[in-house]
């Protein structure tokens, strides 16, 4: 068996959050090497993107070449959801200005470009190496054995060595497997039928590029258009109904057949020729127990899985990307920080999962267009929401962030009662709050503010500049996670004492750090204004008319 040199990271996994995280580590002066199985290019399902993907395709510098490999925009989506029979849409400009736009890719494609950003970007990059084992001393991995995959070389299994390893292998989770981390998610327990059609055609303008998503009596059809006329179509279904009938049976028939349930999924491949056999993957989600530990980062498909309706994968698994270079980066340089800093990781990474996986279930119950056992078995009352995940998603929506499917569960849906009424309720006191901060205008200087109950200032583990660093977090009980804020800010905060103006706690912090009070006092103010509409300041007592 051949030993290798130390490296500062093995990252195992070449697509999307295995290539940004290392060409990310490696820019940063890490030692990196990334073992892929495969060889590029090859052939991956999850086309479709999230604009919310698009700062990190620029931060990587890739954009450019995205845009040259000719994949089509992607405007928005079309669903045939809820109690309509007729497609409807939504755009991303409505909540997204700075991002209208995200692209329709052909994994081939794009994971090559990602792949050879890395390998430019100083990662040694070797393709066709299948991991076999992971490495430990005690409780700390140490590193990887692996094999020559496609039979290049002499099959001799050789080990590489690191300070991390990252693991980005999909859903085949090497190190979430041989750790026992995985736990299954009992509500989504789907199956996936796909294939690729020739000549397909399109939605009418201006929905010709949008993904469309059709609910059917046994789940639902998706059909993302590519360029050069081809599409990718599949279908989810429940896995325990559908597995005798694909077990040895005949795939593309099942998959035709239920595209055939599919009345405006069917219109568009009518004539369309399917090439190849299709594919079934089991996608029942997961997440692990741990997505850090001593000597390892788990990142994407490895790390956790939520099911696909809002095509998030991607994104999820690039996002990763950039916390677990961030974290490795910090932890080469300061062991106590990194240390600080692994709960922070966790917390980033399954705020954004938590919050899609609530948003999948409450779509998932919002259909009402078929009677069967895979919509009765998924569908869920306001009880069935995890209360904090829930109050954390209700209050995001009421925000309207960028992701921009949270206002269809509103507005197209029909969730929960329950929901719909805290959603409701939260948006008019932000609409309140507003007013009330609209009102003080020039006086919010003058006004004295009060802090919500539960509303902690910490200090702690922050990202920022593509590392974690100290900083200031504000955390509430609709925001578990915390939102990042400045010092100034920060120390602004934990001076309200329900006494003191804003005018005089932006004197005190001037006073403090030897600044002029001018600097410090128009920040000071916006910032209440923003978190009071926020409910982190619960009042903001109006001052005596001058």
């Amino acid at each position: 068996m051949t030993a290798e040199p130390a490296f500062d990271a093995i990252v195992i996994g070449g697509g999307p959050g295995g290539s940004t995280t290392a060409t990310l580590l490696a820019r940063k002066g890490a030692r990196v090497l990334l073992l892929e199985r495969e060889r590029f290019p090859r052939e991956h399902v999850g086309e479709s993107l999230l604009p919310a993907t698009m700062p990190i395709l620029e931060e990587l510098g890739v954009m450019e070449a995205v845009e040259a490999a000719g994949f089509l925009k992607k405007w928005g989506a079309s669903m045939v959801w809820g109690s309509s029979s007729e497609p409807w849409s939504w755009y991303f400009r409505e909540t997204n200005r700075q991002h209208p736009h995200s692209y329709q890719v052909v994994r081939a494609q794009f994971d090559q470009i990602l792949l050879d950003n890395a390998r430019a970007s100083g990662v040694e990059v070797r393709e066709g190496r299948r991991v076999t084992d992971v490495l430990r001393d005690g409780e700390r991995v140490t590193g990887v054995s692996y094999v020559n995959g496609d039979g290049d070389g002499d099959g001799a299994e050789q080990e590489a060595h690191a300070r991390f390893v990252v693991d980005a292998s999909g859903q085949h989770a090497l190190l979430a497997n041989a750790l026992g981390l995985r736990e299954w998610d009992s509500f989504f327990r789907n199956l996936a039928v796909y294939g690729y059609f020739a000549g397909a055609r399109r939605l009418p303008e201006p929905d010709e590029t949008n993904i469309l998503v059709e609910a059917h009596e046994h789940g639902w059809c998706w059909t993302i258009p590519l360029q050069g006329g081809r599409a990718s179509v599949g279908t989810v279904v429940d896995a325990d109904r559908a597995r005798e009938a694909i077990e040895g049976g005949d795939l593309e028939r099942f998959l035709l057949d239920s595209i055939a349930r599919a009345p405006h999924t069917a219109a568009l491949v009518e004539g369309a020729t399917l090439e190849g056999k299709p594919q079934a993957v089991r996608d029942w989600s997961y997440v692990s127990r741990a997505l850090i530990g001593d000597g390892y980062v788990l990142v994407g498909d490895a790390a956790c899985f939520i099911d696909p309706l809002f095509s998030s994968g991607v994104h999820l698994a690039m996002n990763a990307g950039v916390l677990a270079a961030a974290y490795v980066t910090t932890a080469l340089r300061d062991e106590q920080l990194a240390a600080e800093a692994r709960p922070v990781y966790e917390r980033l990474y399954l705020q954004q999962y938590h919050h899609f996986r609530e948003l999948a279930k409450l779509f998932y119950s919002s259909n009402r267009t078929a009677d069967s056992y895979f919509w009765e078995a998924r569908r869920v009352t306001g009880g069935d929401l995890d209360a904090t995940a829930r109050e954390a998603f209700v209050d995001a929506v009421a925000g309207q962030p960028p992701q921009g499917y949270e206002r269809v569960v509103i507005d197209r849906g029909e969730a929960p009662v329950v929901f719909l009424d805290a959603v409701r309720a939260t948006e008019e006191e932000r609409a309140r709050r507003q007013r009330d901060v609209d009102a003080l205008a020039s006086r919010i200087g003058r006004a004295v503010p009060r802090l919500a109950e539960g509303v902690a200032v910490v200090v702690e583990p922050v990202f920022e500049g593509g590392e974690f660093v100290r900083g200031y977090v504000i955390r509430t009980a609709s925001r578990p996670a915390g939102v990042q804020v400045s010092s100034v800010i920060g120390e602004a905060v934990k001076l309200i004492d329900g006494e003191r103006s804003i005018a005089e706690l932006a004197a005190e912090l001037a006073r403090a750090h030897g600044l002029e009070h001018s600097q410090v006092a128009g920040a000071v103010a916006s910032a209440a204004g923003i978190l009071y509409v926020d409910g982190v300041i619960a009042e903001l007592r109006s001052p005596a008319p001058a």
